[in-house]
């Protein structure tokens, strides 16, 4: 560490220049005054004209910190590989892949509702295992939404959890987090072996037991009731539509017991009538059982409209009754959403059937919501109001051409992007074989994950603008920006004055209780600055204390893996985070009061094992 030092002491200025720009980098990325893309492009710039003015010279001569050396971080095979695994992720949401598995799951817990909250959690962490979390928290939201509901408990006791259990088993596989495999990277740059697909996964399953235990058992009753502040951001009810369901020979509903107003298979769904034949007959029903070519008329919201046609496309009946309709309904690029019928719109006064609104759009009307009516008649037979809604289905560039439409308003953001569920066996096949490819240790990760990515777009799962829009600019830009500062601080010699100075204060120490400090040090850093962040940065000083301790560099390197990826404290601290703010209602200080307890929890839990586990 002397000769470091003093092969460092030539880059003085270098070094405390390094370190000025770093803490503002941090500053800013804290402060959000400045977007996270224009900070990270900003420190790539500044640094690349610093070094430029004032060269670190390598022992042959040239400069170590050229914009070569700095801009590598864009053709990192970390980030590509993140890049590449948010491209998959996006396949398995795009065709409901992981949608289903949800719904099986919460069938699984189906007599206990808090057993089937503790499923979800445990399933969320497996899957975090070997796909990126963020994906997995996006799909599993609803799922927690749907179980706060029928707990009757408010979500902000929940969500939390989601992103939590997610971010913990990302820290059980090489792949399950993007800070763990920028530590891999990191290790390559440093000239040591990177790390293998299951190097950490034991020590990670004792952290992600207890983190679970501590979600289920303790973080609920720190967390606060948000329900108030939900009714008040959510003032008005969800809208209703009206619907119909034609009862096909095939159709899942034959054969199923309506009681009351509920059909058996809906329970979302509120029926008005149901048309045999000639007959009308209205709730409530005495164990009716529903018979092919029945027609049910019933109300029921976007949701689980949408949650019915991720199962089956055609479902429910295109209203107008029109030719093409199953054909239509059955596309593969769906997009729903909802218009409005215009004060002065042609269509006032004429019965669906009549407006040749099929026709003229290409789009269909699944349903249709009222205001203050109780509508019990054919949706086709409806007469239309100025301020009626529509519910509609149609391709993407059909649905954007009802803007241009002055019969109708379509309603700003309601459109949304039906699952692509012909194509989900094809989506989980790519998946596995993405994690099989990855583990066996035959193949690099990163070609695992392009092939992955390549894969999605081939088979039809993704188009090409879809796995565009699944790249997060902040990753793209964030990364590189923290591989360049790592870099700086390597070769001006600050990373090794920082091992240093953190080793003078456990002087005398165990190499256990420098492994502890290590976890410690880079939990509180990755709550300020986000976890890959710290793990670029927090490498290089990770690996000098394992020098100056006499341990393995890998050990210490684990730490920084499991204490990146304890930003739980912060929303900032990992972006899982900052997905379950709005469904939960958080507040920046809600992740404190419930995220820092866990860090402790896992600082302890690794404190203990890790030592013990390693030999320290």
């Amino acid at each position: 560490m002397t000769a470091d030092l003093a092969s460092g002491a030539a880059n003085t200025m270098q070094m405390w220049a390094a370190f000025a720009l770093i803490l503002g980098a941090l500053a800013l990325y804290v402060s959000e005054r400045l977007s996270i893309e224009v900070t990270s492009v900003g420190v790539i710039c500044i640094l690349i004209v610093f070094f430029q003015l004032f060269p670190v010279i390598g022992v042959d001569g040239r400069n170590v910190l050229s914009a070569e050396r700095l801009l590598l971080g864009f053709a990192n095979p970390a980030l590509i590989t993140v890049l590449a695994l948010l491209v998959v992720g996006q396949g398995m949401v795009r065709t409901g892949a992981l949608d289903r598995a949800a719904l099986v799951l919460l069938k699984a817990g189906a007599g206990s509702p808090l057993l089937s909250v503790g499923i979800v959690m445990v399933v969320a962490m497996l899957i975090s295992g070997v796909l990126n979390n963020i994906p997995v928290v996006v799909i599993f939201i609803p799922v927690i939404q749907m179980l706060a509901d029928k707990l009757d408990r408010p979500a902000s006791k929940m969500m939390m959890g989601l992103s939590f259990t997610a971010v913990l088993g990302g820290s059980v596989t090489l792949i399950g987090s993007g800070s763990n495999l920028l530590v891999s990277s990191a290790l390559i740059e440093l000239g040591y072996k990177p790390f293998d697909f299951f190097d950490f996964t034991v020590p990670g399953l004792v952290l992600a037991a207890a983190g679970l235990v501590y979600v289920l058992g303790v973080l609920p009753f720190l967390l606060p009731d948000r329900t108030s502040l939900a009714y008040r951001i959510m003032s008005r009810s969800p809208k209703h539509f009206l619907t119909q369901i034609a009862v096909a020979e095939d159709s899942r509903l034959l054969g199923a017991k309506a009681v009351g107003g509920v059909i058996e298979g809906l329970p979302d769904v509120r029926v008005r009538m149901i048309i045999r034949g000639e007959a009308v007959m209205t709730p409530p029903y005495h164990d009716f059982i529903v018979e092919a070519g029945d027609m049910i008329v019933a109300a029921a919201s976007r949701k689980a409209m949408s949650a019915a046609m991720s199962d089956d496309p055609g479902f429910l009946e295109a209203v107008a009754d029109e030719p093409g309709g199953e054909e239509a309904l059955n596309k593969t690029e769906r997009v729903m959403a909802e218009v409005m019928i215009a004060p002065a719109s042609s269509m006032i006064g004429l019965r669906l059937r009549q407006t040749g609104f099929q026709l003229r759009t290409r789009c269909f009307v699944l349903g249709v919501q009222r205001r203050a009516h109780m509508v019990r008649s054919r949706l086709s037979e409806m007469v239309l109001e100025a301020g009626d809604v529509l519910l509609v289905q149609g391709e993407p560039d059909d649905i954007r051409a009802l803007g241009a439409d002055r019969n109708i308003v379509l309603m700003e953001g309601s459109a949304e992007e039906m699952p692509v569920v012909h194509h989900a066996k094809r989506a989980g096949l790519i998946f596995l074989g993405v994690v099989a490819l990855a583990s066996s240790g035959m193949f690099p990760v990163v070609g695992a994950a392009l092939l992955g990515a390549v894969g999605m777009v081939l088979t039809g799962a993704l188009k090409v603008q879809q796995a565009t829009r699944s790249l997060d600019s902040k990753i793209v830009t964030m990364i590189p920006a923290a591989l360049a500062m790592g870099v700086a601080m390597q070769e001006t010699g600050g990373a090794q004055f920082l091992a240093a100075s953190m080793t003078s204060l456990v002087a005398g120490s165990s190499p256990a209780v420098i492994l502890s400090g290590t976890f410690m040090m880079a939990a509180v850093l990755a709550n300020v600055i986000g976890s890959n962040a710290c793990a670029v940065l927090f490498t290089p000083i990770a690996v000098g204390l394992a020098a100056e301790a006499g341990v393995d560099p890998h050990v210490f390197a684990i730490a920084v893996v499991f204490a990146a990826n304890a930003g739980l404290a912060t929303p900032i601290g990992y972006q899982t985070n900052v997905l379950v703010m709005g469904p939960g209602h958080y507040r920046f200080v809600d992740f404190i009061r419930g995220g820092a307890p866990l860090v402790l929890v896992l600082w302890l839990v690794f404190s203990l094992f890790a030592p013990w586990y390693y030999g320290v």
